[in-house]
């Protein structure tokens, strides 16, 4: 089965994911820091704190004292760390406004983000395709787990390969790589967590996982 069918198979069966949840650009970039390593849950927890002190605005979270910030995120873990991350995203974005950082090359926006400590392939990409709607394809542990099972990618495959094997497999559209991401986040909470429910699974069809087993 082709990468496209698989995405046709799990949006048949899942339906449109609306990702990704956010009122602006600024929202977007930060709830990709804050999603590290936590659920969804816990980062809008997060968000709905920093709204209540405006603080969804770069040049307010630049000036917001570091202490103040990380009790705001605490709900999603490694607060600490993370208001610094925003910090710095912030700071970044002050003096590389958006307007000037979205005209730049695709591959100078990427590599400017991942200058920023704390910001690695998975959390630049999430930027870039959900912030900027730049088709960048983004590998998370979801993805490696279930496209390790279906058979498509090896159990310790790089994060650049199998983005090039997403990439390269399918049509160039930010609107393929958002939905598509979703569904894949979608379907491993839903079938494919770390013991997958294989009996219930709409995929077992064609699983290799699930036919090594069988």
């Amino acid at each position: 089965m082709s990468l496209k069918k698989v995405y046709d198979k799990l949006f048949k069966e899942l339906g449109p994911q609306n990702w990704w949840p956010g009122d602006s650009e600024e929202e977007i970039i930060i709830g990709a820091i804050l999603t590290q390593n936590t659920s969804w849950n816990n980062v809008e927890k997060a968000i709905r704190n920093l709204k209540k002190e405006n603080l969804c605005d770069f040049g307010e979270l630049n000036n917001v004292e570091i202490q103040k910030l990380a009790k705001l995120v605490y709900s999603t873990g490694y607060y600490n760390q993370k208001a610094k991350r925003l910090k710095r995203i912030a700071s970044y974005f002050m003096k590389n406004p958006i307007i000037k950082f979205k005209s730049k090359p695709l591959a100078d926006m990427r590599q400017d983000l991942l200058g920023i400590n704390g910001v690695g392939n998975e959390t630049a990409d999430s930027i870039l395709l959900y912030a900027f709607h730049k088709p960048m394809f983004v590998i998370d542990n979801y993805t490696k787990r279930v496209f390790y099972r279906l058979g498509y990618l090896s159990k310790n495959i790089s994060y650049v390969k199998a983005q090039d094997y997403f990439t390269e497999s399918l049509p160039q559209s930010q609107e393929l790589f958002n939905e598509f991401h979703a569904l894949i986040v979608k379907f491993a909470k839903l079938n494919c967590q770390r013991k997958p429910n294989c009996q219930k699974c709409f995929m077992a069809k064609w699983c290799k996982y699930k036919q090594s087993r069988s």
